[in-house]
This record gives structure tokens, C-alpha cells and sequence, in this order.
């Protein structure tokens, strides 16, 4: 039996996959394949996130009916599932199935029913140990919680992925040692809010919080770079910043959600914390790592912005000089509390446009600039693909504040952390040289 799966979204839905993949190989014997027409299972791993998501979803569908062959099954699966449950079967009759983010757990039982749905957002897998994986990689995901408490005006992730539940401590230390003896060199960490977790535990368990967790973490021997995606600027204080300063493990670069540079705005959005506090954090983190790397989501277009709103997130831009944005122009969601508002306050697209023409023009400036500031500097770089033929060789890889970097003239083994200097700068990209 042989499955083809598509994957969505964030890095959440792509240890969902992984989740899935293996559960599937252990337990039922498929094997992976690219070839859609020799499935036998097709899989949809869905994002409600991205723009005009049931459309896409539905557009995907129809060309995987008419590619596959007799007999093989077409599922769906994440958050998009989540959201609209039963109306995706009603939707299109090519659907077999359809499993919710929040029951993935579910994927090996629920294949054999027809015309299933399983979509709880209450059910609780946050004790269950999926199977493991065949593959072997220098790098893993490894969630530590599942769902979010937030209430962000604007986000379906609540709806979609339920409560915020951490997975237990001994279970994540375990799953990070086995990944070591596997030779997986770095491990990024995944939850809605990372630095939240604890917060909430299905059965009794002793207390800890996200410091302590990176600390125990770190002692691992083999893991040898810790990531995590995506701390909360709330749950930001100074205990944990000092953690991620000192611990040598833990690398040196953070995503802190910005969404908006003014208080009217992000009070609009529920994100519970101001301007000023984001910028404080910012401040004592730059303090201690002055080339910490630091990335960022930016909403453009809001409900009730204006130009003086989007002013104060220029402002905020020019302070921060972020390494990595990611930016978008508001769009409303079902299920969200900004959807309810309907038209009020709703922003002219063509204004929007240009607010993120703006935004993203002067990104490129500062990170063009803060490039050319790389020139001389030495990276430990984790070399995650090369290439050698006729025609060219070169290496690349993430520096420990997750540039990415390039050795042209020189294969390099995949997995290979080695030190680099930086001799040359195209555009936005970094150039170096191996150091002896």
C-alpha cells in the first residue's frame, strides 16, 4: 500500500505529517511515494491560515480525483479539516474521510471507516506516543504542546487546534534522546505559544516551565543546537531571555510575533502586551546577544489602522531591524472574532497594498544593510544541502542566528556543523569561506 501526502502550512502541520507518515508505515505498512497515480492513500494535510484556504483545499481535491486511481482513498486532515468538518464530505463526494489537527492520533483507525469525521478539538493526545520514524535526520521537529489559549482577534488556531495542552516532560526527553542516538544534531521545538508551556497538564505532573525545559534539554549529549517556534512576547521575562542567552545549545536567533507597532491596534487584536513592552524585551535581549537574530510577523490593513497605526510599525521596524519578516495584509476568518465585525473599520485594499509595498521595500533595505554589517564575521554554520557537478559545487547552511549561507567550491557533508567566515554579499545573501 503505498500513501502520497501533501503538507500545508506551518511547522506544526509538518510534524503532523510526520506524525501521520509514521503511524501509517508501522502500523498499516504503507510506504511513502511522489507519484500520485500509484497512491493508495492521499492525504491533504490542511492550513487555515493561508488565504482562501476552502478554495484551495477544494481546487486540490478535484485535480487528485481526477489523477488517481481506482480504488485509492482521499483524506483530509489539519486545521482546514477542523474548521469545516462534515461540509468538506458534502462538499465533494471524492472524500473518504476527514481528520481534525487536534486527533491526528486517530489517522490508523480512522482510514478504515467511510465517510468518517473526527474533529474534536477536546480530545487530548498529548499523552500518546506515535510511532517512530524510519527517517533518520541531522535535524527533527519535536512538539511540546498541543492547541492555544490565546484569543487573537484574528486567528482560527484556537477553533482549530482547542485548548493549550503541554505534552509531559519525561515523554519529550525521551523522544529528544532517541532523535540524538539517531544522529539528529539540532531538534526545533514546537507549540502555538513554546514559552507557555506548562501551563497546563492532562495528568498530574511536576512543575516546569519553558526555562527549565531548554535547560534539561541542553544536557543531552549528541543534540548539539536547540531552535523553538513560536515563543509569545507575554511570556517573555527575563528568567527566560537569561536561559536563552547563556545556554550555548540553545541557538541564537528568536521569532517574536510583533503583528502590529501600535497599542490601539494590538489592543484590537487581544494580543496582551503593548508597543512598549515588545520593545523592552527587545532591548534586554539585544543587550545581552547584540547580533542576536531576531524574525517577525507583521498584519498590514486591520481593521481600523491607520496611517498613523501603520506608522508606529514602520517605527518599530527601523528599531528592531528584524532579520526575517513575514508579513501579510489582513483577511478575515470564520471563527475569529474580527470576522464577526463584518465591514467595520475594514481597510481599502488598495491601501493595504501599498501600507506592505512600504513594509516590505524597507525590509529588504535593512536587510540588505544589516548583510554588509556580516562582512568579516565568523558563523558555525550546519551544512543542510550541497550540490557537486560539472557545472558548479557548493554548500549551504543556517549559522547559529539563522542565516543562511553559502560555500561555493566546496562539498560538504550534510549534517557537518563547521566554522566560516563571511567574504561576500549578493544582495541579501551571505558568502563564505571555511576556516581551518
Amino acid at each position: 500500500m503505498k500513501l502520497y501526502i501533501e503538507t500545508l502550512g506551518c511547522a506544526m502541520n509538518v510534524r503532523d505529517s510526520e506524525h501521520i507518515i509514521s503511524e501509517l508505515q508501522e502500523k498499516e505498512g504503507y510506504t511513502l511515494t511522489e507519484d500520485i497515480k500509484d497512491a493508495d492513500l492521499i492525504l491533504i494535510n490542511t492550513c487555515s491560515v493561508r488565504e482562501k484556504p476552502e478554495q484551495k483545499l477544494f481546487s486540490e481535491i478535484g485535480q487528485f480525483a481526477k489523477n488517481k486511481k481506482s480504488g485509492a482513498k482521499i483524506g483530509v486532515c489539519g486545521c482546514t479539516a477542523s474548521a469545516m468538518g462534515h461540509e468538506i464530505i458534502r462538499k465533494s463526494p471524492h472524500v473518504d474521510f476527514v481528520l481534525g489537527a487536534r486527533n491526528i492520533s486517530k489517522i490508523t483507525s480512522i482510514i478504515h471507516k467511510q465517510k468518517a469525521v473526527e474533529i474534536d478539538t477536546n480530545y487530548d493526545d498529548s499523552t500518546y506516543i506515535f510511532s517512530d520514524s524510519k527517517k533518520n535526520s541531522f535535524k527533527a521537529l519535536l512538539n511540546i504542546s498541543i492547541g492555544c489559549d490565546k484569543k487573537c482577534a484574528y486567528c482560527i488556531v484556537p477553533f482549530t487546534r482547542g485548548k493549550e495542552i503541554s505534552i509531559p516532560f519525561d515523554l519529550i526527553y525521551k523522544e529528544a534522546q532517541k532523535l540524538a542516538l539517531k544522529g539528529t544534531k539540532e531538534i526545533m521545538l514546537l507549540g502555538q505559544n513554546v514559552n507557555n508551556y506548562g501551563v497546563r497538564f492532562t495528568l498530574p505532573h511536576p512543575k516546569i516551565d519553558f526555562t527549565k525545559l531548554l535547560h534539561e534539554l541542553s544536557k543531552i549529549e549528541g543534540i548539539e543546537r536547540i531552535r523553538f517556534t513560536s515563543p509569545h512576547p507575554l511570556h517573555m521575562d527575563d528568567a527566560f531571555l537569561d536561559e536563552f542567552a547563556n545556554n550555548k545549545k540553545i541557538c541564537k536567533s528568536i521569532h517574536i510575533p510583533l503583528q502590529s507597532g501600535s497599542n490601539k491596534i494590538l489592543k484590537a487584536m487581544k494580543r496582551g502586551y503593548t508597543k512598549e513592552w515588545y520593545l523592552n524585551r527587545i532591548e534586554y535581549l539585544k543587550n545581552k546577544i547584540p547580533n542576536v537574530g531576531i524574525s517577525t510577523d507583521i498584519i498590514v490593513g486591520f481593521p481600523e489602522e491607520c496611517e498613523e497605526d501603520f506608522n508606529e510599525t514602520m517605527k518599530v521596524l527601523e528599531s528592531v531591524r528584524f532579520d526575517t519578516l513575514y508579513s501579510f495584509i489582513y483577511s478575515p476568518r470564520p471563527n475569529t472574532l474580527s470576522y464577526s465585525w463584518g465591514d467595520k473599520g475594514a481597510i481599502e485594499k488598495d491601501i493595504a497594498k501599498e501600507r506592505l509595498s512600504r513594509l516590505q521595500q524597507r525590509h529588504r533595505e535593512i536587510l540588505q544593510e544589516n548583510s554588509r554589517n556580516e562582512l568579516g564575521n565568523i558563523h558555525k554554520v550546519l551544512i543542510d544541502s550541497n550540490k557537486s557537478s560539472l557545472k558548479e559545487t557548493f554548500s549551504e547552511g543556517r549559522s547559529d542566528t539563522n542565516r543562511l549561507i553559502k560555500i561555493e567550491d566546496k562539498f560538504i557533508d550534510i549534517g557537518d556543523i563547521i566554522d566560516v567566515k563571511i567574504i561576500d554579499v549578493r544582495g541579501s545573501t551571505l558568502y563564505g569561506k571555511i576556516l581551518n
